[in-house]
């Protein structure tokens, strides 16, 4: 008696109706899918060409070639889903309206992810050398410094870099828009801010290349983001106040790329900030 109560109810039979009508209209709404399939594609293709090249399937540059591209599929589907919102709006069909919100979400979160990056680009220089001490960069030993490292510096145009050489506009790029990054004072010997900056740069998973207390000098690499750049660092201590404090500078340099969309700054204010607590800016 039950099962067939259940079996013949209206409001179970109109529940599973308008269950399957929507299911029905989400298959038949191409321009949904559409937007969907290409917001999901260019969020795959962008973190798929980054972890691509940073396990070596191909090489950085083709990695962010493709980027561009994932930007534009993205702009594409945000168009086609608000047409389609508009267009299914007048016509109200407002079940379709799923697939492309959820698109139009998936795109306007990818543009934006993609925007904060344009906006780094065009707000900072394209070095991609940072350093606390530009008259006298601290030095390499166990690693290199790249073979390229003064070339592509911009400003050779500029009226107001004119007759400078290009480590010479590098240095005024960096102050005007690093100027808070400078040497640091630290109320411990030498030995002690190196053995504590080592223990800092392994914590942080960085490979450490060479380290010798006794002169204040250590040397490592850091590997960041899914296309697992490597950027080394240097940092050097001078004793200051008969050897009860030290002057500390670094430097962070990455190894390819013309812009470093300011990394190398970000992890000098925060490896000084660790080292010290409390940073004392050197005079």
């Amino acid at each position: 008696m039950d099962n067939q109560e259940n079996a013949t109810n209206p409001a179970t039979e109109g529940a599973v109706a308008t269950k399957t009508g929507r299911l029905a209209s989400l298959r038949k709404d191409p321009k949904g899918w559409t937007v969907l399939a290409l917001a999901v594609a260019a969020v795959i293709v962008f973190f798929g060409s980054a972890f691509g090249a940073g396990i070596g399937l191909w090489g950085w540059q083709a990695g962010l070639s493709a980027l561009p591209w994932t930007g534009l599929v993205a702009l594409i589907a945000l168009i086609v889903a608000i047409v389609g919102i508009l267009l299914d709006r007048r016509k109200e069909r407002k079940t379709r309206w799923r697939l492309l919100g959820l698109g139009t979400i998936v795109s306007l979160g990818f543009i934006g992810y993609l925007a904060s990056y344009a906006m780094t680009l065009a707000s900072l220089p394209a070095i991609h050398d940072i350093t606390t001490d530009l008259a006298d960069p601290p030095e390499f030993s166990a690693l290199t410094l790249r073979a390229d490292n003064w070339d592509n510096i911009p400003g050779a145009d500029d009226s107001a870099m004119r007759g400078m050489n290009p480590r010479q506009r590098w240095a005024t790029l960096h102050q005007d828009a690093y100027p808070d990054i400078r040497s640091v004072r630290i109320n411990q010997p030498v030995a002690e801010v190196i053995e504590k900056s080592k223990r800092l740069a392994e914590d942080r998973g960085w490979e450490v290349a060479n380290v010798d207390p006794a002169s204040g000098h250590l040397e490592a690499t850091a590997t960041i983001s899914l296309f697992r750049f490597k950027d080394d660092v240097v940092i050097r201590a001078r004793a200051a106040e008969n050897g009860q404090a030290s002057i500390i500078d670094m430097r962070s340099v990455s190894r390819v790329g013309i812009h470093d969309l300011g990394a190398n700054a970000k992890r000098v204010r925060q490896f000084l900030s660790d080292l010290s607590g409390t940073t004392t800016t050197a005079s």
